[in-house]
């Protein structure tokens, strides 16, 4: 049996992706923008096993349970149908990020496990074929197939949503520091808090007409060089985001105490002449936009006023296959 590993980044998004206009292939209200992040990976091991009864699933050395598999299963069933196979198989995975605490590791958790499991079924899939399949397991896992910044687009059926990359002017080298204020698991997880959001938040299609338009506005300010464009497009997608779910019924939030004191803090920091804009995603902790030449400085301002780990990440690479091995059924 062929035992396939793959790595697969988190990505961040500059704007956000927060709604589906189609839940079972995933296809999204708007298009997004992201940039990959060096310093957060899943790896995946898959192992398509012609004697096993029924797919396994292992995330962080502990076997899961019926409900967290059910999920692998459901996307594995996609690449059995695209590879003509029937048989079952052994997944593992290890996440070098927390996990569903807005760090966005279901992206790298399904770029991860659409890479290495089409790969051992057989499959050859191009990259934008990637983006597609990946988007079928957590839709901003388009986007961590490819490196550096890049576009989900938003499409209109299976084949037209895909992610690509974005040309980015070498002049900005821009830097992402990623506070973690809380690594537990978040109360309402991203999948279940969008379907409310779209279901009942009157802000809802407003967001994503504005956000769609947001992402071509910012693959056009990426190849010029004005840090400040970039950044305030970069915040405001985030709060925006954020607005949606404080307009829902019921009413919720990601947001905590020590978050809006980390998000007061970045623009008091910008205030004093910093070149620095928050975003978050789905979750409590708070990422901090910069450039290369800012960003020690960031760090320690960062560093000095909050009781936090604070990562510095640079654009990270594509997905790849790290390791392909026979071994005994």
């Amino acid at each position: 049996m062929l035992a396939v590993t793959a790595r697969a980044h988190t990505n961040i998004a500059l704007i956000k992706y927060w709604g589906k206009a189609d839940s079972e292939l995933m296809l999204p209200a708007n298009s997004s923008v992201s940039m990959t992040l060096d310093q957060f990976y899943t790896e995946t091991t898959v192992t398509f096993d012609a004697d096993a009864t029924a797919d396994s699933f292992v995330l962080d050395g502990v076997r899961q349970d019926f409900l967290a598999t059910t999920k692998i299963t459901r996307f594995l069933d996609i690449v059995r149908a695209l590879a003509n196979t029937a048989s079952f198989a052994h997944v593992e995975s290890v996440n070098h990020v927390p996990t569903a605490a807005g760090l966005a590791s279901s992206a790298s958790a399904f770029a991860a496990l659409a890479l290495a499991a089409s790969t051992a079924a057989g499959l050859n899939l191009t990259q934008q074929e990637l983006t597609r399949l990946a988007r079928r397991g957590s839709g901003s896992a388009s986007r961590s197939i490819n490196g550096g910044f890049v576009i989900w687009h938003r499409g209109h059926d299976d084949a037209s949503s895909f992610a690509e990359p974005v040309q980015v002017n070498p002049n900005l080298n821009l830097r992402m520091l990623a506070v973690v204020l809380d690594h537990r698991q978040k109360r309402v997880s991203s999948r279940q808090g969008m379907a409310e959001t779209v279901a009942t938040s009157p802000y809802f299609p407003a967001w994503a007409d504005a956000a769609e338009a947001a992402s071509h506005a910012m693959v056009r300010a990426l190849t010029g060089s004005d840090f400040a464009e970039i950044g305030a497009m970069v915040e405001r997608s985030a709060l925006m985001m954020h607005a949606t779910t404080l307009a829902a019924n019921p009413p919720f939030t990601y947001f905590q105490p020590e978050t809006l004191a980390t998000l007061q803090l970045v623009q008091d920091m910008r205030a004093k002449g910093l070149p620095v804009y928050a975003t978050m995603d789905a979750g409590p902790n708070v990422k901090v936009l910069t450039t290369a030449d800012a960003v020690l400085q960031v760090q320690d301002q960062l560093a000095a006023a909050l009781n936090a780990p604070i990562t510095v990440c640079a654009p990270g690479p594509d997905a790849q296959i790290i390791k392909e091995e026979e071994v005994d059924a």
